[in-house]
Protein backbone atom coordinates (compact mmCIF):
# COMPACT_ATOMS: atom_id res chain seq x y z
CA UNK A 1 0.00 0.00 0.00
CA UNK A 2 2.84 2.12 0.92
CA UNK A 3 4.56 1.56 -2.72
CA UNK A 4 1.58 2.50 -4.29
CA UNK A 5 0.97 5.49 -2.40
CA UNK A 6 3.94 6.58 -3.35
CA UNK A 7 3.98 5.60 -6.96
CA UNK A 8 0.23 8.22 -6.77
CA UNK A 9 2.39 10.81 -5.29
CA UNK A 10 5.51 10.59 -7.97
CA UNK A 11 2.84 10.53 -10.89
CA UNK A 12 1.22 13.40 -9.53
CA UNK A 13 4.43 15.31 -9.20
CA UNK A 14 5.21 14.20 -12.80
CA UNK A 15 1.41 15.19 -14.16
CA UNK A 16 2.22 18.59 -12.39
CA UNK A 17 5.65 19.47 -13.88
CA UNK A 18 4.80 19.20 -17.64
CA UNK A 19 1.93 19.55 -20.03
CA UNK A 20 1.82 16.66 -21.74
CA UNK A 21 2.94 12.92 -21.30
CA UNK A 22 2.54 9.57 -22.90
CA UNK A 23 1.90 6.82 -21.22
CA UNK A 24 5.29 5.37 -21.85
CA UNK A 25 7.14 8.35 -20.87
CA UNK A 26 5.51 7.94 -17.34
CA UNK A 27 5.53 4.28 -16.90
CA UNK A 28 9.46 4.31 -17.53
CA UNK A 29 9.51 7.23 -15.23
CA UNK A 30 7.66 4.97 -12.43
CA UNK A 31 9.26 2.02 -14.05
CA UNK A 32 6.16 0.10 -14.18
CA UNK A 33 3.80 -1.10 -16.84
CA UNK A 34 1.33 0.77 -19.02
CA UNK A 35 -1.43 -1.15 -17.19
CA UNK A 36 -0.20 -0.04 -14.08
CA UNK A 37 -0.61 3.70 -15.12
CA UNK A 38 -3.96 3.83 -16.46
CA UNK A 39 -4.88 2.24 -12.71
CA UNK A 40 -3.16 4.89 -10.99
CA UNK A 41 -4.44 7.92 -13.33
CA UNK A 42 -8.10 6.33 -12.23
CA UNK A 43 -7.09 6.57 -8.61
CA UNK A 44 -5.98 9.93 -8.98
CA UNK A 45 -9.41 10.51 -10.62
CA UNK A 46 -11.43 9.16 -7.59
CA UNK A 47 -9.48 11.34 -5.42
CA UNK A 48 -10.29 14.39 -7.28
CA UNK A 49 -7.27 15.32 -9.52
CA UNK A 50 -8.99 15.87 -13.48
CA UNK A 51 -6.72 13.97 -15.56
CA UNK A 52 -7.35 14.06 -19.15
CA UNK A 53 -6.49 11.35 -21.89
CA UNK A 54 -6.18 11.33 -24.95
CA UNK A 55 -6.45 7.88 -26.90
CA UNK A 56 -3.97 6.28 -29.51
CA UNK A 57 -0.96 5.72 -30.54
CA UNK A 58 0.01 9.33 -30.33
CA UNK A 59 -2.35 9.91 -27.63
CA UNK A 60 -1.22 10.72 -23.65
CA UNK A 61 -2.21 12.48 -20.28
CA UNK A 62 -2.55 15.64 -19.37
CA UNK A 63 -4.03 17.20 -15.47
CA UNK A 64 -6.80 19.32 -16.18
CA UNK A 65 -8.82 21.97 -14.64
CA UNK A 66 -10.54 21.32 -11.67
CA UNK A 67 -12.62 23.03 -9.46
CA UNK A 68 -10.69 23.01 -6.40
CA UNK A 69 -6.63 23.98 -6.65
CA UNK A 70 -4.91 20.93 -6.02
CA UNK A 71 -1.71 20.49 -3.85
CA UNK A 72 1.78 20.99 -5.44
CA UNK A 73 4.40 18.42 -5.24
CA UNK A 74 7.56 20.43 -5.11
CA UNK A 75 11.52 19.26 -4.85
CA UNK A 76 13.77 20.72 -2.42
CA UNK A 77 15.18 23.39 -5.23
CA UNK A 78 11.98 24.44 -6.20
CA UNK A 79 10.46 24.98 -2.74
CA UNK A 80 13.56 27.19 -1.90
CA UNK A 81 13.02 29.00 -5.49
CA UNK A 82 8.87 29.65 -4.31
CA UNK A 83 9.71 30.79 -0.77
CA UNK A 84 12.24 33.44 -2.17
CA UNK A 85 10.27 34.61 -5.11
CA UNK A 86 7.43 34.90 -2.40
CA UNK A 87 9.71 37.08 -0.37
CA UNK A 88 10.40 39.15 -3.10
CA UNK A 89 7.09 39.93 -4.68
CA UNK A 90 6.18 41.04 -0.68
CA UNK A 91 8.10 44.19 -1.81
CA UNK A 92 7.28 44.47 -5.26
CA UNK A 93 5.28 47.16 -7.54
CA UNK A 94 1.83 45.07 -7.83
CA UNK A 95 -1.05 47.04 -5.29
CA UNK A 96 -1.64 44.40 -3.06
CA UNK A 97 -0.04 41.61 -3.51
CA UNK A 98 2.53 41.80 -1.22
CA UNK A 99 0.13 41.04 1.29
CA UNK A 100 -1.05 38.20 -0.71
CA UNK A 101 2.49 36.72 -1.39
CA UNK A 102 3.62 37.03 2.85
CA UNK A 103 0.64 34.91 3.44
CA UNK A 104 1.26 32.41 0.92
CA UNK A 105 4.84 32.30 2.36
CA UNK A 106 3.67 32.27 5.81
CA UNK A 107 1.52 28.78 4.76
CA UNK A 108 4.92 27.38 2.84
CA UNK A 109 7.50 27.98 5.99
CA UNK A 110 4.91 25.70 8.05
CA UNK A 111 5.19 22.96 5.82
CA UNK A 112 8.90 23.34 5.09
CA UNK A 113 11.77 21.09 6.04
CA UNK A 114 13.84 22.35 9.09
CA UNK A 115 16.98 21.72 6.32
CA UNK A 116 15.05 23.95 3.78
CA UNK A 117 13.40 26.49 6.33
CA UNK A 118 16.97 27.06 7.73
CA UNK A 119 18.12 28.10 4.30
CA UNK A 120 15.20 30.43 3.44
CA UNK A 121 15.68 32.02 6.87
CA UNK A 122 19.36 32.90 5.87
CA UNK A 123 18.15 34.43 2.58
CA UNK A 124 15.73 36.70 4.35
CA UNK A 125 18.37 37.44 7.66
CA UNK A 126 21.10 38.31 4.96
CA UNK A 127 19.05 40.83 2.52
CA UNK A 128 17.55 44.18 3.04
CA UNK A 129 15.37 46.05 0.48
CA UNK A 130 16.88 49.21 -0.90
CA UNK A 131 14.13 51.25 -0.72
CA UNK A 132 14.02 54.62 -2.98
CA UNK A 133 11.71 56.47 -5.07
CA UNK A 134 8.40 54.94 -4.57
CA UNK A 135 7.38 52.85 -8.09
CA UNK A 136 4.04 53.28 -9.14
CA UNK A 137 1.87 50.39 -8.05
CA UNK A 138 -0.24 48.36 -10.51
CA UNK A 139 -3.87 46.64 -9.79
CA UNK A 140 -3.21 43.08 -9.39
CA UNK A 141 -7.21 42.18 -10.86
CA UNK A 142 -6.03 44.82 -13.73
CA UNK A 143 -2.57 43.16 -14.66
CA UNK A 144 -4.08 39.89 -14.24
CA UNK A 145 -7.10 40.53 -16.64
CA UNK A 146 -4.92 42.50 -19.16
CA UNK A 147 -2.56 39.11 -18.71
CA UNK A 148 -5.74 37.42 -19.99
CA UNK A 149 -6.75 39.07 -23.01
CA UNK A 150 -2.94 39.08 -24.63
CA UNK A 151 -3.44 35.24 -24.06
CA UNK A 152 -7.09 34.83 -25.50
CA UNK A 153 -6.43 37.20 -28.48
CA UNK A 154 -9.27 39.53 -26.77
CA UNK A 155 -9.64 43.21 -27.58
CA UNK A 156 -9.79 45.58 -24.54
CA UNK A 157 -11.45 49.14 -24.16
CA UNK A 158 -8.66 51.25 -22.01
CA UNK A 159 -9.25 54.64 -19.86
CA UNK A 160 -6.02 55.82 -20.14
CA UNK A 161 -4.06 58.89 -18.55
CA UNK A 162 -1.77 60.13 -21.06
CA UNK A 163 0.11 63.09 -21.38
CA UNK A 164 -3.18 64.73 -23.01
CA UNK A 165 -5.26 63.63 -20.50
CA UNK A 166 -7.54 60.58 -19.98
CA UNK A 167 -8.83 59.23 -23.23
CA UNK A 168 -10.64 56.07 -24.64
CA UNK A 169 -8.44 53.57 -26.79
CA UNK A 170 -9.47 50.17 -27.80
CA UNK A 171 -6.46 47.88 -28.34
CA UNK A 172 -5.60 44.37 -29.25
CA UNK A 173 -3.13 43.36 -26.62
CA UNK A 174 -0.16 41.65 -27.79
CA UNK A 175 2.47 41.28 -24.67
CA UNK A 176 3.17 42.42 -21.01
CA UNK A 177 6.50 43.86 -20.25
CA UNK A 178 8.12 44.99 -17.57
CA UNK A 179 11.06 46.59 -15.66
CA UNK A 180 11.90 46.32 -12.38
CA UNK A 181 9.92 50.05 -11.34
CA UNK A 182 6.84 50.07 -14.12
CA UNK A 183 4.88 47.35 -16.28
CA UNK A 184 4.06 48.00 -19.88
CA UNK A 185 1.71 46.85 -22.46
CA UNK A 186 2.21 46.28 -25.85
CA UNK A 187 -0.48 46.62 -28.43
CA UNK A 188 -2.13 47.68 -31.41
CA UNK A 189 -4.21 50.47 -30.63
CA UNK A 190 -7.02 50.11 -33.35
CA UNK A 191 -8.46 53.89 -33.35
CA UNK A 192 -4.35 54.99 -33.97
CA UNK A 193 -3.92 52.26 -36.43
CA UNK A 194 -0.69 51.41 -34.99
CA UNK A 195 1.61 49.74 -32.80
CA UNK A 196 1.56 51.81 -28.81
CA UNK A 197 3.29 50.83 -26.10
CA UNK A 198 0.78 51.57 -22.37
CA UNK A 199 1.93 51.86 -19.08
CA UNK A 200 0.01 49.87 -17.21
CA UNK A 201 -0.41 51.56 -14.10
CA UNK A 202 -1.75 54.57 -16.29
CA UNK A 203 -4.75 52.40 -17.06
CA UNK A 204 -8.08 53.64 -15.36
CA UNK A 205 -9.79 49.93 -13.95
CA UNK A 206 -11.78 47.85 -13.97
CA UNK A 207 -11.52 47.07 -17.18
CA UNK A 208 -14.82 46.07 -19.04
CA UNK A 209 -15.76 42.85 -20.42
CA UNK A 210 -13.45 41.40 -23.04
CA UNK A 211 -14.44 42.14 -26.59
CA UNK A 212 -13.94 40.22 -30.03
CA UNK A 213 -11.23 37.90 -30.63
CA UNK A 214 -8.57 39.01 -32.98
CA UNK A 215 -5.94 37.85 -34.83
CA UNK A 216 -2.20 38.74 -33.97
CA UNK A 217 -0.94 40.52 -36.14
CA UNK A 218 3.12 39.96 -36.79
CA UNK A 219 4.80 42.62 -34.75
CA UNK A 220 7.60 44.96 -36.58
CA UNK A 221 10.23 43.11 -34.58
CA UNK A 222 10.58 39.74 -33.64
CA UNK A 223 11.49 41.10 -29.45
CA UNK A 224 8.37 43.01 -28.15
CA UNK A 225 10.81 43.60 -25.11
CA UNK A 226 13.46 45.31 -27.42
CA UNK A 227 10.73 46.82 -29.01
CA UNK A 228 9.22 48.19 -25.69
CA UNK A 229 12.48 49.22 -24.41
CA UNK A 230 13.13 51.60 -27.78
CA UNK A 231 9.62 53.16 -26.96
CA UNK A 232 9.93 53.94 -23.43
CA UNK A 233 13.59 54.99 -23.81
CA UNK A 234 13.74 57.42 -26.86
CA UNK A 235 9.76 57.97 -28.70
CA UNK A 236 8.58 60.05 -25.69
CA UNK A 237 11.12 62.82 -25.61
CA UNK A 238 12.19 66.08 -27.07
CA UNK A 239 16.36 64.62 -27.46
CA UNK A 240 17.16 61.57 -29.36
CA UNK A 241 21.02 60.41 -29.03
CA UNK A 242 23.10 58.02 -30.93
CA UNK A 243 26.52 57.47 -29.40
CA UNK A 244 29.00 55.42 -29.94
CA UNK A 245 30.76 53.57 -27.29
CA UNK A 246 34.75 52.57 -28.19
CA UNK A 247 34.08 48.96 -25.89
CA UNK A 248 32.11 45.83 -26.74
CA UNK A 249 28.19 45.47 -26.21
CA UNK A 250 29.04 43.07 -23.09
CA UNK A 251 31.28 45.47 -21.55
CA UNK A 252 28.87 48.56 -21.90
CA UNK A 253 25.44 46.58 -20.72
CA UNK A 254 25.72 46.00 -16.84
CA UNK A 255 26.27 49.37 -16.59
CA UNK A 256 22.91 50.51 -18.79
CA UNK A 257 19.49 49.47 -17.61
CA UNK A 258 16.67 48.61 -19.85
CA UNK A 259 14.26 51.71 -19.01
CA UNK A 260 17.46 54.21 -19.79
CA UNK A 261 18.59 53.21 -22.88
CA UNK A 262 18.93 50.47 -25.76
CA UNK A 263 22.45 49.19 -26.87
CA UNK A 264 23.21 47.64 -30.06
CA UNK A 265 26.52 46.33 -30.92
CA UNK A 266 28.85 47.20 -34.27
CA UNK A 267 31.90 45.12 -34.12
CA UNK A 268 33.80 43.23 -31.38
CA UNK A 269 35.15 46.67 -30.00
CA UNK A 270 32.13 49.11 -30.51
CA UNK A 271 28.75 49.58 -29.65
CA UNK A 272 25.47 52.05 -30.50
CA UNK A 273 23.60 53.23 -27.38
CA UNK A 274 20.24 55.16 -28.18
CA UNK A 275 18.74 57.17 -25.57
CA UNK A 276 16.56 60.19 -25.17
CA UNK A 277 15.31 62.78 -22.73
CA UNK A 278 14.05 66.22 -22.45
CA UNK A 279 17.67 66.98 -21.05
CA UNK A 280 20.74 67.73 -22.67
CA UNK A 281 22.68 67.85 -19.91
CA UNK A 282 21.06 64.79 -18.45
CA UNK A 283 21.91 63.32 -21.41
CA UNK A 284 25.21 64.38 -21.13
CA UNK A 285 26.03 63.14 -17.64
CA UNK A 286 24.89 59.87 -18.14
CA UNK A 287 26.72 58.86 -21.27
CA UNK A 288 30.03 60.41 -19.89
CA UNK A 289 29.47 58.50 -16.17
CA UNK A 290 29.43 55.03 -17.77
CA UNK A 291 33.81 55.18 -17.68
CA UNK A 292 33.94 54.24 -21.87
CA UNK A 293 35.56 56.68 -24.36
CA UNK A 294 32.53 57.70 -26.90
CA UNK A 295 31.65 59.59 -29.90
CA UNK A 296 28.51 61.82 -30.07
CA UNK A 297 26.63 60.72 -33.55
CA UNK A 298 23.18 62.77 -32.30
CA UNK A 299 22.02 65.11 -31.42
CA UNK A 300 25.00 68.20 -32.33
CA UNK A 301 23.69 70.21 -29.80
CA UNK A 302 24.71 67.38 -27.30
CA UNK A 303 28.51 67.92 -27.63
CA UNK A 304 28.66 71.79 -26.24
CA UNK A 305 26.99 70.39 -23.27
CA UNK A 306 29.96 68.16 -22.79
CA UNK A 307 32.18 70.62 -23.05
CA UNK A 308 30.49 72.52 -20.77
CA UNK A 309 30.44 69.58 -18.01
CA UNK A 310 33.90 68.52 -18.34
CA UNK A 311 34.80 72.14 -18.15
CA UNK A 312 32.92 72.27 -14.87
CA UNK A 313 34.80 69.29 -13.88
CA UNK A 314 38.19 70.22 -14.07
CA UNK A 315 37.44 73.43 -12.28
CA UNK A 316 36.29 71.48 -9.59
CA UNK A 317 39.27 68.93 -10.19
CA UNK A 318 41.54 72.42 -9.67
CA UNK A 319 40.43 73.36 -6.74
CA UNK A 320 40.00 70.62 -4.68
CA UNK A 321 43.94 70.29 -5.33
CA UNK A 322 44.50 73.91 -3.94
CA UNK A 323 42.88 72.91 -0.91
CA UNK A 324 44.56 69.56 -0.64
CA UNK A 325 47.86 71.20 -0.45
Amino acid sequence: MLETSARLLRLLSLLQSRRDWTGAELAGRLRVGLRTVRRDVERLRELGYPVDATPGVAGGYRLGVGAALPPLLLDDEEAVAVAISLRTAATGSVAGLGEDALRALAKMQQLLPSRLRHRVGAFQDATVALTGAAAPEVNADLLTAVAAACRDHRRLRLRYRGRDGVSEREVEPHRLVHTPRRWYLLAWDVGKDGWRTFRVDRVEGPLGLPGARFTPRPLPEQDAAAYVSRSITSAPYRYQARVLFHAPLEAVAPRTSPGAGRLEALDERTCLFLAGSNSLDELAVHVAVKGFDFEVLDPPELVPHLREIAARMERAAGHTERHAR
